[in-house]
């Protein structure tokens, strides 16, 4: 078969990939970037590192400098989707290929894969957790990412739908955005606590750092019985899961994320293979002390 030598053929000339996550001041990002290298080190495939410092342009400009450099594809987490895509816009228009991860950038046509989480089945499993924990009702205080990132907006409606259809005895009792920021989940939570009559039974947030201020703010108060739920599975929150400071925490596999993207981005460069499909979507799972082994990043925890 003619195609069988074109990967070696591939191999004499080093492939070189952009691989760009928002910034590495997150954790969850610098285990995104890792997943990156280490997948790229196993198709045999040079990596460009981007750090967007939580900044689109210089986020953009890293894409730029990747284009003038002559990258075969891009491996991307945009920093803000609109103002990505522009960047990747021209990526494409260049001929090099783009595979975005986590955050979608929708507007650009020709991006070749999408690989995510369904978000809004993540704030799904959050509402079934406390449904399957509550089932006689229960009072929540939520608390929403960062407005406008569309991983906030779809966690946020899953929750709802479940919580919505599950009729009066499930009330949203606070509900406020906390930004995806721990100093932000303490303060918020601290000012619904102080204004509720009576402690809620649950807190709900959009990621794992809101959830750990919010357990800080219920510490504060010596309150014990709420059960806290979190949003991406960070080897802290999972530590509190084991612990019990957590009640759950929901897992969406950023790690083969990472690595899917690799995949399909090194398929097509070396061998023109498009996906099956441009959208691919992994469903989130609650984690709670019962099935803390499936966490991706358990080997972390200290």
């Amino acid at each position: 078969m003619s195609a069988v030598p074109a990967p070696a053929a591939a191999a004499d000339e080093k492939i070189t990939i952009l691989a760009s996550v928002p910034g590495l001041t997150f954790p969850f990002f610098v285990h995104m970037m890792n997943a990156f290298k280490a997948e790229a080190e196993k198709q045999g495939v040079a990596v460009i590192e981007s750090d967007g410092q939580v900044s689109s342009p210089k986020q953009t400009a890293d894409v730029e400098a990747a284009i003038t450099q002559g990258v075969k594809g891009i491996v991307i987490s945009p920093n803000e989707v609109d103002a990505m895509a522009p960047a990747l816009q021209q990526a494409v228009e260049a001929g090099i290929p783009v595979v975005t991860v986590d955050r979608r950038v929708a507007q650009v046509e020709g991006i070749l894969a999408h690989i995510g989480a369904d978000n809004v089945k993540g704030g799904e499993a959050q509402g079934e957790l406390i449904l399957k924990l509550y089932p006689d009702g229960a009072t929540i205080v939520n608390l929403q990412g960062q407005s406008g990132a569309s991983p906030a907006i779809d966690r946020n409606k899953g929750l709802h739908n479940v919580l919505d259809k599950a009729g009066d005895k499930y009330k949203v009792v606070f509900e406020q955005t906390a930004g995806f920021d721990r100093a932000k989940g303490l303060s918020v939570t601290e000012a619904a606590l102080a204004g509720l009559a009576e402690p809620p039974k649950v807190i709900v947030a959009a990621n794992d750092d809101m959830a750990l201020g919010a357990m800080e703010a219920v510490k504060g108060r010596n309150l014990s019985g709420i059960a806290i739920i979190g949003f991406d599975a960070l080897p802290e929150a999972l530590a509190q899961v084991r612990d019990g400071g957590l009640t759950a925490t929901i897992e969406q596999f950023p790690g083969k994320q990472s690595a899917m993207g690799v995949d399909t981005l090194v398929a097509f460069i070396k061998d023109g293979k498009k996906p099956e499909q441009a959208l691919t979507l992994l469903t989130p799972v609650a984690v709670t002390k019962e099935n803390l082994n499936i966490a991706e990043r358990l080997g972390e925890v200290k």
